[in-house]
């Protein structure tokens, strides 16, 4: 969809979609849907020999990103910059394929702060394997690297306990990171412009079912989703997160949409800081309510 815009519509990256809208004629236009949440902290890789056992041991060290564009990679810097005070330009970042030689970004990064260090890794060479070896210090990534997988002994995450970690964030922040969006090719969107609003309700009424499944299945004696338990586990979420703990619309997410645009304008994504709600088609900016 990026390269070639195949498609009417389709899920993306919040951001490879947000350095999209920098172009003068953006060829996608988003709804405020959110197929794809997810908290970070898991996301964080050390090498057991790098002397780094809490965020801020991070600085001066040698960090692994596979591609810089990751909204996952986004939110982690962010993250340790903003709520654990590790500041962006304080590690050197080496930047490569995690598991096969060669990765490079997908589309260039126009704005990136001169103060950042950045190393590419050699045609041959992968993050995680560097990263085992001691060649770097740590990685980020959404992707649980081959060596942490296998069960080397020489990698750990940078949290011991990521959940409770995820919940201690979040129940300071109120931000449950926002991973993915829903786009809509712009030619489409201009020929018919009652489509933005109509998938967008369409997609929250989907939502519901969902909810139902999850939240309400349990009690009427059967599983919907193979997780034992589910019933217990949903009442926690519910009562930590709210019953729309998974919401869409631009409002009840502002927060969160104005904090990434924060990090993505911090790590050079767009030229300036964006509004939320100038990415998304203005015909979805009012909540739809069932």
């Amino acid at each position: 969809m990026l390269r070639y815009l195949e498609f009417d519509v389709s899920e993306m990256s919040f951001a490879s979609y947000t350095i999209s809208r920098e172009s003068e004629k953006p060829s996608m236009v988003a709804i405020p849907v959110f197929p794809s949440r997810v908290f970070r902290h898991s996301a964080i890789y050390v090498n057991v020999n790098s002397g780094i056992s809490a965020p801020r041991d991070l600085i001066g060290k040698r960090v692994g990103v596979p591609e810089w564009q990751l909204t996952a990679g986004v939110w982690v810097r962010g993250i340790l910059s903003d709520y654990y005070k590790v500041p962006l330009s304080s590690v050197t970042y080496y930047t490569g394929g995690e598991e096969k030689p060669g990765r490079k970004e997908k589309t260039p990064i126009p704005y990136l702060p001169k103060e950042l260090r950045f190393v590419e890794i050699g045609p041959t060479k992968t993050l995680s394997k560097m990263l085992d070896d001691g060649e770097i210090d740590a990685l980020y990534t959404p992707r649980t690297p081959s060596c942490y997988a296998s069960g080397s002994k020489n990698v750990r995450r940078l949290f011991s306990n990521p959940h409770d970690e995820e919940e201690k964030y979040y129940n300071e922040t109120k931000i449950f990171p926002i991973m993915h969006t829903i786009v809509i090719r712009r030619d489409v969107y201009e020929a018919n412009r009652w489509v933005a609003r109509s998938l967008y309700k369409a997609f929250v009424q989907a939502q519901q079912i969902a909810y139902h499944n999850i939240l309400e299945s349990p009690k009427e004696g059967a599983l919907k989703v193979m997780i034992p338990w589910l019933g217990w586990y949903a009442e926690q979420v519910v009562r930590q997160m709210g019953r729309d703990y998974w919401p869409y619309g631009v409002e009840s997410n502002y927060k969160v949409l104005d904090t990434f645009l924060n990090y993505a304008h911090e790590q050079g994504l767009t030229k300036e800081k964006r509004k939320p709600e100038e990415l998304f088609a203005p015909e979805t900016l009012e909540a739809y309510i069932i």
